[in-house]
């Protein structure tokens, strides 16, 4: 019956309806919650029904109140209200493993692109008692992580979800779940975290070389500044010169390194600019970039990167790395 229902509900006229009146109730539902990156369950936000295993029972209890009532069997009501009773006691047990939990949001991680970002959720118990079978997910996906909080400890779920565009995006809504002990009744709660996911552009795949370097303006291979009254075309010692044009005899008189000025020693600029990448979209562009700066930085170049408005002078190292790979996210 569900397999035929499923296949002819693209004929119902009233299906589309449904479907706009659910998710416009969703979208009310959720505005109405706070964004916060910490949740403490109580009595006011955890939410509890019964399940379809939990449905049944209460048919089937019913079923054996009435024949026990029309039959007087005695034993017929001492089983009924033995798993009455369990069934309550069961509804309560479900309701108090998610309340008094305490839930934290990680700060995420900026990730690129087409890749898998995960969010890191710590759950706290205060209490003496262990809270088994709870499990978290996003709440538009049905893909569970599930796990136990130790009595007065804490434990960390981690769930995963794909960002498709580059950008600054909200932390979708996360749902926390149990149906612990018995599996007839379904406790829940929403979440909507205020944290954000820095989305970079995807790397090119195959990028093509880097463009060259250019001289920096403001060296030249004798600059009066720089050189020395008794070496002649020299300068002070800069991060990243060869060893051989090191001027050891003058190092080993003053304890100061310098190096043999010249042309091939002049400090080379690479700027990667918007304008150098082609044609293309502007995705496509952002991408040779970001695919650039991830070859620049592996090779230990100083790079600078040029945006529309924007420009971040040549550095390098993963303070600078970050910088120009925030800059194109958010170009």
């Amino acid at each position: 019956m569900a397999v035929t229902s499923r296949r002819w509900a693209h004929l119902n006229p009233f299906t589309p309806l449904s479907t706009a009146l659910r998710r416009r109730f969703e979208r009310w539902w959720q505005a109405r919650l706070p964004l916060s990156d910490t949740l403490q369950l109580t009595q006011r936000n955890v939410y509890i029904l019964p399940t379809t295993p939990g449905w049944v029972l209460a048919a089937t209890l019913a079923v054996l109140l009435l024949a026990s009532i029309n039959y007087q069997l005695n034993l017929g009501y001492l089983l009924t209200f033995l798993l009455a009773g369990c069934a309550a006691v069961g509804m309560h047990v479900a309701h108090a493993t998610l309340r008094g939990l305490d839930l934290k949001l990680v700060a995420p991680e900026a990730q690129f692109a087409g890749r898998s970002a995960v969010l890191t959720v710590q759950l706290s118990n205060s209490r003496r008692r262990a809270r088994r079978a709870i499990a978290l997910s996003l709440q538009d996906t049905r893909h569970w992580a599930f796990t136990d909080v130790p009595a007065r400890g804490s434990s960390t779920v981690h769930v995963a979800f794909m960002p498709t565009t580059r950008g600054l995006h909200r932390v979708p809504a996360l749902t926390a779940e149990t149906r612990f002990p018995l599996g007839s009744f379904r406790v829940w709660c929403y979440w909507r975290p205020a944290a954000q996911l820095l989305v970079y552009p995807a790397p090119e795949t195959h990028a093509p070389p880097l463009p060259p370097a250019t001289p920096q303006p403001g060296h030249s291979a004798h600059s009066p500044s720089q050189a020395s009254s008794e070496f002649d075309g020299v300068r002070a010692y800069r991060r990243g010169d060869p060893r051989k044009l090191i001027v050891w005899k003058k190092a080993a008189k003053s304890g100061e390194l310098v190096s043999r000025d010249s042309p091939q020693s002049q400090p080379q600029a690479l700027w990667l600019d918007l304008a150098q990448t082609g044609g293309g979209t502007l995705e496509a562009r952002l991408s040779r970039l970001c695919a650039w700066v991830l070859q620049a930085e592996a090779l230990g170049l100083d790079y600078g990167l040029r945006l529309p408005g924007r420009e971040l002078k040549p550095d390098t190292g993963a303070l600078h790395q970050r910088r120009c790979l925030e800059a194109l996210a958010l170009a």
